[in-house]
């Protein structure tokens, strides 16, 4: 266990599967927000679109969805006549990179759906007073979402999302089915099917997933501290003193004007 893990294979296929998590997890966000403002929307074709994607989407397995998507993308890439007659290793690399292409569609989509509703009650739970005093000043529906609207629904979309990259941490495993050989679950089963011993590999690919998600509850940490800033008491305290000596100063200015008045 301790030889393989700190193997080359193994280092660089974390960072396949970092880069892998990621790109998937930006693809589902952007459709999760496109998604909750559709299901916001006055238009009923908008909102129909929006609901038929997440029925679609959250009522099928994940594993179903990337092969799904693997399948489809593959088989109409991989099978035009400059391919046929490339040679095979130019093939197997095509195939890897389209295999990509479709674990990150496939996984994107996927978050994107159980996103959705999660980004939506977070941009209904802004105040709507914080909408009519955009309107107020004149500001379009866009501009509002994007300067008042997100900026505040952040401060508690960030746990959840949070949760959500990790979540998407653990199911990039899912993608040998693509297949998508640049994995660390992929790597680490190759190894254990070359050397008879699945359990150390096992454990070499669950320490290093625990040193990633650890990694990434980390950033939480620090993303929820940036946006609560103002909304948590530990973060908010110079303020509260700034506010308290602002509201004191007022205080001793009032009745230094009452004593001249009298």
């Amino acid at each position: 266990m301790w030889l393989y893990l700190r193997d080359v294979k193994i280092i660089t296929d974390i960072s396949y599967t970092i880069l892998l998590t990621f790109a998937a997890m930006l693809l589902g966000t952007a459709v999760a927000l496109l998604m909750a403002i559709m299901r916001q929307s006055r238009n009923p074709v908008l909102r129909g679109v929006s609901w038929a994607y997440i029925f679609v989407f959250r009522g099928v397995p994940v594993y179903t969805r990337v092969l799904g998507s693997a399948r489809s993308v593959i088989s109409h890439i991989l099978h035009w006549g400059a391919l046929r007659r490339s040679t095979i290793r130019q093939r197997r690399d095509r195939k890897g990179r389209h295999g990509a292409r479709a674990a990150i569609i496939g996984l994107g989509l996927n978050e994107g759906a159980c996103l959705t509703e999660i980004t939506r009650s977070n941009l209904e739970s802004v105040d709507v007073g914080q909408t009519e005093a955009a309107k107020a000043l004149g500001m379009k529906p866009s501009l509002i979402m994007r300067r008042a609207i997100i900026p505040q629904a952040m401060r508690v979309i960030i746990p959840p999302l949070g949760n959500e990259t990790i979540g998407m941490l653990k199911s990039t495993s899912l993608v040998f089915a693509v297949p998508f050989t640049l994995d660390l679950q992929y790597a680490t089963s190759a190894i254990a099917n070359c050397i008879y011993a699945p359990i150390p590999l096992l454990v070499v690919a669950a320490f290093w997933y625990l040193v990633m998600t650890s990694v990434l509850m980390i950033g939480q940490h620090f993303l929820e501290q940036y946006f609560g800033r103002g909304f948590n008491g530990r973060s908010s305290s110079k303020r509260l003193r700034r506010q308290a000596a602002i509201q004191a100063a007022g205080t001793t200015y009032k009745n230094i004007a009452l004593e001249v008045e009298q």
